[in-house]
């Protein structure tokens, strides 16, 4: 028997953490926490033990499925790739590309091919139909970034390390590790700054995880976060706390904030958001006085009415007081590969003068490219030129995960065509027409091409395949690979095929760097480059592309000392590229090169929040993610679902006892959107008047295959939320913040 230890990084979730993987015998048989890693320091939650048992489920797909006489059924790779190309091509044939649509689902962050490689797809299926889950959670910072930097992931991030306090707002990093912050191991983290007299203060309408480790917490009315950060604004003008810094050579519309921030009644504020003004004020002098300090806001501060605004103010507040930019404040990462805030000229970018592209029923418009997911059912079933007949789904459950759910799920019935990504036969790809199943973890090289924009400290971390394929699959390179020829047209591709289309996507990254001047492999020929990748035809070669050419590439050549792909995996605690730097004004991508603090569309939308009163009713409902659960993801993995069934309404005992309830009760949550019974879970870290519902479950649909979720499928949440109420900039759907009757069930 042979023992060795691997280390790799999870791709559950954007938190990435370091596992330290022990193999006897090609079986994995133990997983752990990686205490070298440099990003996670050791850390590991459930979700990243149980790709031991994820593997051996017997639910999991593990052929490709077609349809035949109503019933999906296990096929070839060949049979599959038969209908897939004999459906997109009768789509095309009969409605024209702009029928078709991909979405993409937040599980493509943990798959390579898909996450670097989706826009490819697009582009073959000849279409502008993007949807994304990013509309479900974070477009709101994703438009905030573009139109104050330039560019949708040049977010600054909490130099948590160095800081003396942060303010939190409705974000929970003790259970995700940093969404929009790759800070895994943040209780380590967070130790390290209160030791050294640093504090953290959260805004919260529930007493969260990461309330419960913080120094101070206050409760606030949800989805009245902008008005509360309009009284700290507010605040720092007043009281003459305004200090830009570094960023100040830099801003455009400081002025514009000051009369925004004039125009404030401190008093109303206070009653609208259930912050005294004391308090307030006291947060609001705190923040500007300390020196290393920053505001973080994440899911709850989005997923509002005015999420946006919220992001946007999050933002104009970190820099008015100078926190932008300096060690221990809001820093800018820099990734090592496909990095665009380092391509081009520095501090400058391009107009954008192309109108978005819109949906045809309500007119959204794309946001950063992404539609809002909000809109796809009435796309499928509204007739007209453009409607959607052919969709494929990418490592996402819409037909769960998105409010409106059940008139997404009937929607998904009328498609022509429905083609999935997924390892599982769950509410979404139970109506599919063909299934690829994913490869595991194990068998594949991961890099976490979307999280390394957000990391707390510039680290590479690749994780080669552990194991060969099992016999029967495809690489998720190839299935991708084969799809697109498929979707622009063409044939099922032969090795030559695969290594031609391979080539393509390298040439292109490669051409763009070759004509960058400020690019490290400026000059290069890239016929001569593509021959200097390793041999061996896949992924890694596409990212062995993107790493040398990047900002801290060896420019294949032109910079000895640089990274390649080698030096990389040599590395399997992390490459450190070392701590944080200052970025401006080279990081700034934005038409004028200037950091934008006044973009005109969220002027106007602080007027129409001043011009609304806050709406009011018995009981708000908010989400909560928990340490076990990803999303609609996971349920059928037993070390994830067993133990205190989770999936319950939380509501103080106030509330409780006001409407003579008692723990473990049946209550029926009733909206305009429809009414869901949960059972009450009573507990007093909810604020009175806000009660919390998880997300992600209700596995109650005949046709799946989840044996084990749909023992204990619990409610769901998106069953009462509406597809209709959106914030209005980006389209992103409101989860938090919705009105809500609650009676009980007798």
């Amino acid at each position: 028997m042979t023992c060795t230890k691997a280390y790799r990084v999870c791709p559950i979730c954007e938190a990435n953490c370091g596992l330290e993987v022990t193999v006897e015998d090609n079986n994995v048989v133990a997983i752990r926490g990686n205490d070298e890693d440099l990003i996670s320091l050791g850390h590991i939650c459930p979700k990243g033990v149980a790709l031991m048992e994820l593997r051996d489920d017997p639910d999991r797909v593990t052929t490709p499925m077609v349809r035949k006489n109503g019933e999906l059924v296990p096929a070839s790779w060949e049979e599959a790739f038969s209908v897939i190309k004999e459906k997109f091509a009768a789509i095309k044939a009969q409605y024209g590309s702009e029928a078709l649509s991909l979405f993409i689902g937040n599980a493509t962050i943990g798959t390579t091919p898909f996450m670097v490689g989706y826009q490819m797809l697009l582009q073959c299926m000849g279409t502008q139909n993007l949807y994304t889950a990013g509309s479900m959670d974070h477009l709101p910072k994703l438009l905030t970034c573009k139109e104050m930097y330039g560019w949708e992931y040049t977010n600054p991030v909490p130099d948590i390390d160095n800081s003396d306090y942060i303010l939190m707002i409705g974000a929970n990093p003790m259970v995700s590790n940093g969404s929009l912050w790759l800070a895994t191991g943040f209780r380590k983290r967070l130790k390290a700054m209160q030791s050294r007299g640093g504090q953290l203060e959260v805004i919260d309408p529930r007493f969260t995880e990461t309330a419960k480790v913080a120094d101070q917490h206050h409760f606030i009315r949800p989805g009245q976060d902008p008005y509360f950060l309009l009284g700290l604004l507010h605040v720092i003008f007043r009281d003459d706390l305004a200090n830009p810094g570094v960023a100040n050579p830099h801003l455009n519309g400081l002025e514009q904030i000051e009369q925004l921030a004039a125009s404030v009644d401190l008093q109303q504020i206070a009653d609208n958001c259930g912050i005294d003004v004391a308090t307030i004020e006291s947060i609001a002098h705190k923040l500007a006085k300390t020196e290393r300090a920053g505001i973080y806001g994440r899911v709850g501060s989005t997923t509002q009415i005015h999420g946006t605004l919220t992001s946007w103010l999050t933002e104009v507040i970190n820099i008015i007081t100078g926190k932008l930019d300096i060690p221990g404040g809001m820093m800018f990462p820099k990734s090592a590969a496909f990095c665009v805030n380092a391509q081009g000229q520095p501090g400058i970018g391009l107009p954008n003068t192309t109108p978005p592209h819109r949906t045809r029923v309500r007119n959204m418009p794309a946001v950063c490219g992404e539609l809002p997911v909000a809109c796809l059912a009435e796309e499928i079933t509204t007739p007209g030129k453009g409607q959607i007949k052919g969709l494929v789904t990418i490592c996402g459950n819409p037909a769960s995960s998105t409010p409106g759910a059940e008139q997404l799920d009937h929607a998904l019935s009328e498609l022509d065509f429905l083609l999935c990504f997924d390892i599982y036969i769950n509410e979404t790809t139970r109506h599919a027409d063909v299934i690829l199943p994913g490869a595991h973890t194990f068998e594949k090289s991961f890099y976490g091409a979307y999280s390394v924009n957000y990391a707390v400290r510039n680290v590479v971390r690749y994780s080669p395949a552990l194991f060969d394929l099992n016999d029967g699959y495809l690489s998720d390179w190839d299935a991708f690979l084969q799809v697109c020829s498929l979707a622009a047209g063409g044939e099922v591709l032969n090795e030559e095929g695969l290594l031609a289309m391979e080539n393509q996507m390298i040439s292109a990254v490669l051409d763009q760097a070759a004509q960058d001047e400020y690019s490290i492999a400026h000059g290069i020929n890239v016929n001569e480059a593509i021959g200097k990748l390793t041999s061996a035809r896949g992924i890694d070669r596409v990212m062995e592309a993107g790493f040398r050419s990047g900002p801290y590439g060896d420019g294949f050549g032109k910079n000895p000392d640089g990274i390649t792909l080698e030096k990389i995996i040599a590395q399997p605690n992390g490459l450190d590229l070392g701590p944080l730097q200052p970025r401006l004004p080279e990081v700034l991508r934005t038409p004028s090169g200037k950091l934008e603090l006044a973009p005109p569309a969220f002027m106007e939308e602080a007027k129409v929040l001043f011009a609304t009163q806050p709406e009011t009713s018995e009981f708000t409902l908010i989400g909560r993610r928990q340490p076990r659960g990803q999303n609609s993801w996971g349920h059928n993995v037993n070390i994830l679902i067993k133990g205190k069934f989770r999936c319950t309404l939380q509501m103080h005992s106030e509330d409780a006892n006001r409407l003579q309830l008692q723990e473990g009760d049946n209550v029926k949550l009733d909206t305009e959107t429809g009414q869901i019974v949960a059972q009450l879970e009573i507990s007093d870290d909810m604020m009175p008047g806000v009660i919390s519902l998880p997300h992600g479950f209700g596995h109650d649909k005949e046709g799946m295959k989840l044996t084990r979720a749909m023992q204990q499928p619990g409610v769901n949440i998106n069953n009462i939320l509406s597809n209709q109420c959106l914030d209005a900039l980006t389209g992103n759907v409101v989860t938090n913040g919705v009105p809500v009757n609650v009676t009980q069930i007798h």
